[in-house]
């Protein structure tokens, strides 16, 4: 499996690039494309295009959650494929998998709207959706985790803002957030967009999903943003029993919280342009 840094909050030295704060990784497996997340603009477009990737390729759009810095990019996805289809380019149409709250209208005061822009019924003019709680195996190492289990009570507690539900607006505890899973030969290699629903919690279930208790790698962001001293301490001694082969930590995780965790795994730098390899 090939891993693609194509958005984050960082790049490289000397790889001229565009950084923004949002996630979109590239990843490649057994002949499938997957874009996983779209950033906040149109950079993912642009950084993809300088590395020599063409988007028009792609097989699924996964999405770990329904945030701004996710999903908005979508809209510059399906610009992408309209004039694709408008210009007889050649293209291969992609199937988009999510949380079924995924593209539900999320709320935050003062700024209001900060899920996509774009709704279920729009997209799905445009691409196949496909929304589940459950598993979904992408290839026959690859799976999509669905719906987190929320194990730990140190982590996944808090909302942000409101979600609009066929109830009405309820409290948002991001249960959308989700993430992927890659079973190498070193062991899983968990891929997380924002980590909402707690880091620990994705790995508990991510090994109880694959049936495997080894823990590769985790790359992606670890909602660990100014976290509290029992939050952190907890999340640190977590990670420790993992013996890790490394740790891809970045976008929504702090210069603290990054410090903390390289004290217990071997912490790789993330940018854009950033390529792994996975056996």
């Amino acid at each position: 499996m090939k891993l693609s840094v194509l958005v984050d909050n960082n790049t490289l030295i000397d790889r001229y690039f565009l950084g923004e704060p949002a996630l979109s990784f590239l990843i490649e497996d057994n002949g499938k494309y997957i874009l996983f997340d779209t950033g906040y603009t149109d950079a993912f477009l642009k950084n993809a295009e300088r590395m020599g990737i063409d988007l028009r390729e792609l097989d699924y759009v996964v999405l770990s959650h329904g945030h701004v810095d996710h999903t908005w990019g979508l809209t510059h996805l399906i610009r992408l494929y309209m004039e694709a289809k408008n210009e007889k380019i050649k293209y291969h149409t992609p199937a988009i998998i999510g949380h079924p709250l995924v593209f539900n209208s999320k709320l935050l005061n003062p700024f209001g709207e900060i899920g996509s822009i774009v709704s279920h019924e729009k997209l799905n003019q445009h691409f196949p959706v496909h929304l589940t709680k459950e598993p979904l195996w992408i290839t026959n190492r690859l799976v999509f985790l669905g719906e987190i289990k929320r194990t730990f009570d140190f982590e996944g507690q808090d909302s942000i803002g409101e979600v609009v539900t066929k109830q009405g607006k309820i409290n948002d505890y991001i249960l959308d957030d989700t993430a992927m899973v890659y079973k190498s030969s070193e062991g899983l290699v968990i891929i997380v967009g924002c980590a909402h629903s707690g880091i620990c919690n994705i790995i508990e279930y991510a090994k109880e999903v694959c049936q495997e208790d080894k823990v590769a790698d985790i790359i992606g962001g670890f909602h660990l943003l100014n976290p509290t001293k029992n939050q952190l301490h907890k999340t640190i001694e977590y990670i420790k029993k993992l013996q890790l082969t490394a740790i891809h930590a970045c976008h929504c995780t702090d210069l603290r919280s990054k410090i903390a965790l390289s004290t217990v795994a071997t912490l790789e730098d993330v940018g854009v342009g950033l390529q792994l390899l996975y056996r």
